[in-house]
């Protein structure tokens, strides 16, 4: 990259990241851990084993819980039903994108091709999604450094903490379907562009086959109330709540504490925000080849081998969410933007 280029990225770090940047000391690692927070081989070996029976069940499971709610739906036939199932689908939908994530990282099955056909084109597709390997090309790009040149979602990140009218502003934005028509507008554009057809193609096909499914079961309307809806209203809602509560207000480094929340998850942020490990983010940052299901053990031995100490852990996703809105860090002190406390901050070479 142009040293330009570099100098202006740094600028953006400058004035946009850092302000929730915990003060943390250097860990020396433990009997269990590197330096770096990494299982050592033994650990990691454990960790990293995929449990392909319980993925063939959850992804059943994921399949199923929609056309469930929707039947349930369908028989009562009331405004209401349709009103209560339009967060529970955006929920359901949220897990799908998390089993696509988990296939992005090739942990969802030990068999490739089984990992991507399932992870990838399934999961990848049902929730207008476009079921390719392009998201796996960009997310690899977010892990390989946080708030990097390369950052896939920087702007997403960044500037927190905000003042609270502007957070209630960006959900409220993802609440009436702006920010999901952002997503949308580029791949249906694309179809009218040569070399950019295929994701909009694939989007489009899916969608028709969803639609179809609800039209010979009698209930059309509902692909729109119960698939459409979600999706542009509710979803985007947690995703970015979700998002937030990942990355919001640190910065690029190369100690993961600094680049990414730890949080400890109640069990409805576990149903609801959060479905299927995702939450548990810190150790997924430290180590990407930990399955989701191991990814609470990893938390836990990262939290009691001294890694995560006590002071950069939030206690709920509400207590960050108001920091994010309000400029608090874990230990309460109030931070300016743009005034990080670079003790033991370990920068990668190329900032």
């Amino acid at each position: 990259m142009a040293a330009a280029a570099l100098a202006e990225h740094e600028e953006r770090l400058e004035t946009m990241t850092g302000a929730m940047v915990p003060v943390i000391e250097l860990f020396a690692g433990s009997g269990r851990l590197r330096a770096d927070g990494r299982p050592k081989p033994e650990l990691r070996a454990e960790l990293r084993q995929i449990a392909n029976v319980k993925n063939v069940i959850t992804c059943l499971l994921a399949l199923l819980a929609p056309v469930g709610v929707v039947a349930v739906v369908a028989a009562l036939s009331s405004w209401w039903a349709v009103v209560l199932a339009v967060p529970v689908m955006a929920t359901l939908q949220l897990r799908m994108y998390i089993i696509h994530h988990e296939a992005a990282h090739r942990l969802l099955f030990a068999n490739r091709r089984l990992n991507d056909i399932v992870g990838i084109n399934v999961m990848g597709w049902l929730p207008l999604g476009t079921g390719n390997h392009a998201y796996r090309r960009v997310h690899a790009t977010h892990h390989r450094d946080e708030f990097g040149p390369t950052e896939p979602d920087f702007v997403l990140y960044s500037f927190y903490p905000i003042s609270l009218p502007s957070f209630l502003r960006k959900l409220r934005r993802d609440s009436v379907g702006v920010s999901a028509w952002r997503i949308i507008r580029p791949r249906l554009q694309g179809l009218f562009v040569s070399g950019r057809r295929i994701p909009g193609i694939r989007m489009l096909t899916m969608q028709a086959g969803l639609f179809g499914a609800f039209f010979v079961t009698g209930v059309p309307w509902l692909y729109l109330c119960l698939w459409v809806l979600p999706y542009f209203t509710w979803y985007q809602v947690i995703n970015r709540l979700r998002s937030v509560a990942e990355h919001g207000g640190l910065t690029r480094s190369k100690d993961r504490r600094q680049t990414t929340h730890i949080v400890t998850p109640s069990v409805l942020a576990r149903v609801f925000i959060a479905p299927l490990n995702v939450g548990y983010h810190l150790p997924h940052h430290v180590d990407s080849g930990v399955p989701f299901r191991n990814l609470p053990k990893l938390q836990q031995i990262l939290i009691e081998d001294g890694y995560a100490p006590d002071h950069i852990i939030w206690p709920s996703y509400l207590a960050l969410w108001r920091a994010a809105a309000a400029g608090r860090t874990p230990g309460g002190d109030i931070r300016a933007r743009g005034t990080r406390d670079r003790r033991h901050v370990g920068r990668s070479e190329s900032s």
